[in-house]
């Protein structure tokens, strides 16, 4: 089994120079994440006036009663912005566990003590002091603890012994993160390069787990995320959170990078997000994009919010109502971008008037030659532009609909509201 040590236990314990005399005390440790993801590479050593720093190199051991070096040339302790301090930067800070997929805060860290080969010990650091057949030993982050354990094991530290503070605490179940399932969240952009901090393992995360993560952080840590997410990852979630929030994140990012991420939603998500911005800061955002994506957000823009056209989504796919099946299956493949959303396809005359909607699922059991007139559903319901939000949502529950087409005056097909539109309505109530 592993020796481990506690950054409770590892604070304040005294340091000894080759001959057995103390220098000081462990007043922090340290990361140095781009030499290093897990092994702690400076130990800052307060004695005296000044802190003095320690490399990882320079121990000869480290137990609970201390740790002896094998190199007195130390060093005085200079603030370093490629260093992640554990005291001051991980302690009591909120990181996010990306296998629970939420944020915690970090009450204390488990180190693995491992010689110079790079095997760990044999239990818990005890009065031995534990060291490689090089005479060389080193600290690894094992995980960083979250519960009520770590918060009993600080309140007694320096009350107890530490040998009594683990005896005591083995009747408290663990609650802690492997540290590679940690992510921490830097706002500074020129820190998060020098601490190589990436949010890789967000970016694998379900949308709607990442939305609840973001909602949970501080406006800084937010913008920090969704500055660095590629920008399909950043629009997927920035789809699933509060309205009031979309705004704020558009808000804290530069035009362009809020312009980039908008472009990846849905037209009525994206209108829906740039409805809730200032005039100014929305046009901003818009003068960023792409002309196509920007023409269909500001046609959305021009419809009341609560109203069939500020739901409707106008990605769908319409066939002349001559089509047949082979037609439709060679739409879809040419639009398979929106074959996670697709309910239905739509039918339109000559003049663009809705005709007729197509459930997909009939297209399967159907031969090639079939006109899609055959397969339409037996009652055409759908929408006018301006139907408000509150009709719109008792004709998906009285028809039990997945797709709802929205029409002008002149029956012209202007877009598609779907279920997933009328939860995302009915959540933000």
């Amino acid at each position: 089994m592993a020796e481990i040590l506690y950054f409770t236990e590892l604070q304040g314990l005294p340091v000894l120079d080759v001959r057995g005399r103390r220098i000081g005390r462990v007043r922090d440790a340290a990361l140095v994440p781009v030499v290093h993801p897990a092994r702690i590479d400076r130990f800052l050593v307060g004695g005296g006036y000044a802190w003095l720093t320690v490399r990882h190199d320079q121990i000869a051991s480290i137990s609970l009663q201390g740790i002896r070096l094998a190199d007195e040339q130390l060093t005085p302790y200079h603030s370093d912005e490629y260093m992640l301090r554990i005291g001051r930067d991980l302690l009591d800070q909120q990181i996010i566990d990306v296998n629970g997929r939420k944020v915690v805060r970090v009450n204390d860290v488990t180190f693995e003590i491992r010689n110079g080969n790079g095997h760990g010990g044999n239990g818990h650091a005890g009065n031995g002091h534990a060291n490689g057949g090089n005479g060389r030993t080193m600290l690894y982050i094992l995980e960083v603890d979250v519960g009520i354990r770590s918060i009993f094991r600080r309140l007694l530290q320096g009350v107890l012994r530490p040998r009594w503070i683990r005896s005591l605490q083995r009747a408290i179940s663990p609650n802690s993160i492997r540290w590679e399932f940690c992510n921490i969240v830097e706002a500074d952009p020129q820190r998060r390069l020098r601490l190589n901090i990436s949010h890789e393992k967000l970016e694998k995360m379900h949308p709607a787990d990442l939305a609840d993560i973001v909602e949970e952080l501080g406006p800084a840590e937010r913008e920090a995320i969704f500055e660095t997410i590629n920008e399909g990852v950043a629009a997927d979630a920035l789809s699933e959170v509060h309205p009031k929030m979309q705004a704020s994140i558009l808000e804290a990012l530069e035009p362009e990078r809020a312009a980039n991420i908008v472009e990846e939603m849905a037209p009525d998500q994206a209108a829906n997000a740039l409805g809730e911005l200032e005039e100014s800061t929305s046009e901003e955002i818009l003068d960023e994009m792409e002309v196509a994506p920007e023409s269909e957000v500001r046609e959305l823009l021009e419809f009341p919010e609560d109203t069939a056209g500020g739901m409707m989504n106008t990605e769908y796919i319409a066939l002349h109502e001559g089509a047949t099946v082979e037609d439709a299956m060679a739409a879809l493949k040419g639009n398979e971008e929106q074959l996670e959303s697709l309910n239905a396809l739509f039918l339109v005359d000559s003049e663009g008037r809705l005709t007729g909607a197509v459930p997909l699922a009939r297209l399967f059991i159907a031969s090639g030659v079939t006109p899609l007139k055959q397969l339409t559903s037996e009652t055409l319901i759908s929408a006018m532009v301006d139907e408000k939000q509150e009709e719109i949502t008792e004709l998906f529950d009285k028809y039990n609909l997945l797709a709802l087409p929205v029409v002008d005056e002149e029956r012209h097909l202007a877009g598609v509201i779907t279920a997933d539109d009328i939860i995302s309505v009915l959540r933000h109530k």
